[in-house]
């Protein structure tokens, strides 16, 4: 009866999670450590679009940029991610150790993805090269 109970709360959360959708808001809507990332690093008036991915838990956020900018954004407006089909990613968002390892060993490369979490940064390099580091800023794995 037990596994029973289990599995059926499992279900349910399982499909309150599936039904977590996106919405647009305005700017203005995001956490405001979101809007001051976006205002120090890209110009407002380029923000294309912006969504809130309501979850079971807490919302996460996605900010769509021109010239093929996405950042996505937890529910308190920390930075989870950037992806830059066109323009490097600035370079004052890369922690120093990794700027520092990338111009040592990929010189030629720009920065096209930049992921951070609770364990580790990945980063994406125009060469294809990925790269992952932990949060002392070693490199862990690498990827061609």
């Amino acid at each position: 009866m037990k596994k029973y109970f289990v599995l059926i709360i499992s279900i349910l959360l399982l499909s309150l999670s599936i039904k977590a959708e996106e919405r647009p808001i305005t700017f203005d809507r995001l956490p405001v450590q979101a809007r001051a990332f976006i205002n120090n690093h890209y110009i407002v008036s380029e923000v294309m679009s912006v969504l809130k991915d309501e979850s079971l838990i807490r919302p996460d956020y996605k900010v769509y940029i021109a010239h093929g900018v996405s950042i996505e954004f937890d529910y308190n407006g920390s930075l989870e991610k950037i992806t830059s089909r066109e323009t490097p990613i600035p370079s004052d968002v890369i922690p120093t150790q990794i700027k520092d390892y990338v111009a040592r060993h990929y010189p030629d490369a720009t920065f096209v993805e930049y992921e951070v979490d609770d364990k580790h940064y990945e980063v994406k390099l125009s060469n294809r090269v990925e790269l992952s580091f932990n949060r002392r800023f070693h490199v862990i794995e690498v990827d061609y």
